[in-house]
């Protein structure tokens, strides 16, 4: 029986597939089965997946059903004593699954260990493994500021004992986007994590995959998320959805400065920070709120001085 099984839900991604599932086979640690959910895909993934030679390989296919249901058909076939999910178009540095491994060994009253993440845009230029992110530092109980923000960032993340897994149950797929948030305060709602002091996560960011419509998408996701996060939370958490609210919409700022091509997108910009300054004004004299606020100005400097020439030339 495999240590750790790692879940993969895979669809339409035959151009990422291979390299995700290297950087799975390059593990320190190797007593590993790799569970790759086929879910429904239409082009070259299956075939791409019958190239690979690794007795450790397990392939399931299904029709589509979103990654949600995919990783929970994972997780049904995984037989390890801890498992870990990857996305199909992420990597792992090799120490990944040793390190996490280790920090539940060392810390065996925790039943979910992470990391810090890479953020790649190929895209945009970037090298693998890109810029590493804004470290969190938070361990044991985490479900404070797990609620407050998704500091583990991605669902490619963590490694939890299987039978954490077990007790928290499915992922839940009425909000795709951030159905990894809402499973990570499912289990710090009842379990302690353990953090692996490394950017150890590749995650992979698209720019032409992201619209305007898919950023408003996942601000109703992690509205209806929240919604149902604090319909469980006991009373002495409710003051903080305030804060939790703000970190929506701080992200969402983010995602409309970096991804925004147009004068309309940095107005929504703006909109969304004011609405994070509203409900935390605080975050102004915090760094990261600053560099938002930095980061506006330039664009809609920038945007004006390019209507302006735009309108010479007319």
């Amino acid at each position: 029986m495999p240590c750790i099984s790692v879940v993969i839900p895979a669809y339409n991604a035959e151009h990422t597939i291979l390299e995700t599932i290297e950087s799975v086979q390059n593990q320190t640690f190797s007593d590993i089965e790799i569970i790759v959910v086929n879910d429904g895909s239409t082009d070259g993934t299956l075939d791409r997946l019958r190239n690979i030679s690794d007795y450790r390989l397990k392939v399931f296919s299904y029709e589509n059903g979103g990654v949600c249901v995919a990783r929970n058909r994972g997780i049904s076939h995984a037989i390890g004593e801890y498992i870990s999910f990857v996305d199909a178009d992420d990597l792992w540095t090799p120490d990944k699954l040793e390190a996490q491994l280790n920090a539940l060994k060392i810390y065996p009253e925790a039943a979910v260990a992470y990391s810090w993440t890479y953020f790649f845009d190929e895209q945009a230029g970037d090298r693998i493994p890109g810029h590493p992110g804004h470290p969190a530092f938070f361990e044991g109980d985490v479900y404070a500021a797990l609620l407050q923000e998704n500091f583990l960032c991605n669902g490619s993340n963590i490694l939890a004992r299987r039978t954490a897994i077990e007790q928290v149950g499915e992922f839940d797929s009425s909000f795709p986007h951030c159905a990894d948030w809402d499973y990570y305060l499912r289990l710090a709602a009842q379990f302690k994590f353990a953090l692996v002091q490394k950017h150890q996560i590749v995650y992979r960011q698209s720019t032409n995959s992201m619209t305007s419509t898919k950023i408003d998408g996942i601000e109703r996701q992690c509205l209806l998320m929240l919604n149902k996060a604090y319909q469980a939370a006991p009373v002495q958490y409710q003051h903080l959805k305030n804060s939790s609210l703000c970190w929506i919409f701080e992200y969402c700022t983010q995602q409309y400065l970096q991804y925004s091509t147009d004068f309309r997108g940095i107005q929504t910009a703006s909109k969304k920070f004011w609405k994070a300054v509203r409900l935390r004004p605080q975050i102004l004299l915090e760094d990261y709120g600053q560099s938002l606020a930095r980061w506006l100005i330039k664009r809609w400097v920038l945007s004006l001085v390019i209507n302006i020439g735009v309108s010479n030339l007319e």
